[in-house]
C-alpha cells in the first residue's frame, strides 16, 4: 500500500502516554490477554470489559487522568498511517454524503495505550479497536496490529487500514441513523435477536470498508499486489465461527455477533466491487 506522501488527516488525537505497554487497574495488559477477550467476545458474546475484569482479578480499571488533547509527533511512521487511512475515509465520505445531498461529519480518532475515558464507558485495550457513537470517536491501540499479525495472521498495511475503516463504517452507521434503531431495540427482543442485528450492523460495517477502499483505489491508486487480500483474509481471521473454532474446536451460529468469516469477506468484497451504499442494505436481505 504505496500511503506515504498523502494528506493526513488532523482529526487524530493522541493519548499516548510513554513506554510500550498499557496498564489497567495497575497490571499490564499483554497481547495474549487481548486476543483472549477478542475469543470471548466472538463466542460467547462477552463484553470484553466483563472478560478482562476475570483476568485481572475483577474490579474497576483505573484510568490515567488525561491532559489536553495532542497531536502525534513528527516522525512517528505508524501514526502517520492511521492518519493517512483517516484522511482517506474523510475524503470517500464526503464525496458519497455530497452525492447524497448531505453534508459528512468526520470522527475524531483517538490513539490510547491501556485505558481511556470515552462517553461509551471506559474504553480498554484488550476490547480491540472500537467507535463509540456517544462522542462520535474511533479508538485504538496500535498494539492491535501486533495482534493481527502475529496471533490472529492478518499482516499487511491495507489490513490494518480495513480495521480503521470498518470502525469508520459505524460512524457512518451512526450518522445514517442506523446504529439508533439497532440500540432502540435493546431490551424490546431476546438475546439471540439481539445478536442476529449485532450481526447485520458489523456487516454493513465491513461492507462499507469495502466502499471506502474502492472509492480510495480509484482516487489514489495506492494499492499493491496483495493488498485487498490481505484486508479479506483479515475478515476471514475475524470471524466468529473462526473464532469459535479456534477456542472451543465448535461453532455456535446463534452466539455470532459479528458474522462468520464468509459472511465477513463477502460483504467487504461487496462494498469493495460496487462502491455504493444502497448495495451493503444487510438489514432488508434474507440471505447474509
Amino acid at each position: 500500500m504505496r500511503w506515504e506522501g498523502n494528506r493526513e488527516s488532523d482529526n487524530v488525537e493522541d493519548r499516548r502516554s510513554g513506554g510500550g505497554g498499557g496498564f489497567i487497574g495497575g497490571r499490564s495488559i499483554g497481547i495474549g490477554t487481548v486476543v483472549v477477550a477478542l475469543i470471548g467476545w466472538g463466542v460467547f458474546g462477552i463484553n470484553p470489559l466483563t472478560t478482562i475484569g476475570m483476568l485481572s482479578g475483577g474490579g474497576s480499571p483505573q484510568v490515567q487522568q488525561q491532559g489536553p488533547a495532542q497531536r502525534p509527533p513528527e516522525g512517528d511512521r505508524q501514526a502517520a498511517f492511521v492518519s493517512t487511512v483517516l484522511a482517506s475515509t474523510e475524503d470517500v465520505w464526503a464525496q458519497v454524503f455530497s452525492q447524497g445531498g448531505a453534508q459528512y461529519q468526520v470522527p475524531r480518532l483517538v490513539l490510547f495505550r491501556g485505558a481511556t475515558p470515552t462517553a461509551c464507558g471506559t474504553g480498554q485495550s484488550a476490547m480491540g479497536p472500537f467507535y463509540c457513537p456517544g462522542d462520535r470517536k474511533v479508538y485504538l491501540d496500535m498494539d492491535f496490529f501486533d495482534t493481527m499479525r502475529r496471533q490472529l495472521g492478518a499482516p499487511g498495511e491495507f489490513a490494518q487500514a480495513y480495521v480503521v475503516a470498518h470502525e469508520v463504517g459505524h460512524h457512518v452507521q451512526t450518522l445514517l441513523g442506523t446504529t439508533g434503531r439497532v440500540d432502540g431495540m435493546r431490551g424490546r427482543i431476546s438475546q439471540r435477536e439481539q445478536n442476529a442485528l449485532s450481526v447485520r450492523l458489523e456487516l454493513q460495517a465491513d461492507c462499507y470498508a469495502g466502499i471506502w477502499a474502492h472509492h480510495s483505489q480509484q482516487a489514489r491508486n495506492w494499492l499493491e499486489a496483495g493488498d485487498i487480500e490481505s484486508a479479506m483474509n483479515a475478515a476471514q481471521q475475524i470471524g466468529d465461527d473462526t473464532l469459535q473454532r479456534k477456542q472451543t474446536g465448535t461453532v455456535r451460529p446463534d452466539a455470532f455477533t459479528h458474522g462468520s468469516s464468509a459472511q465477513r469477506v463477502r460483504w467487504f468484497t461487496q462494498g469493495y466491487k460496487t462502491g455504493s451504499v444502497q448495495s451493503c442494505d444487510t438489514f432488508n436481505t434474507s440471505s447474509l
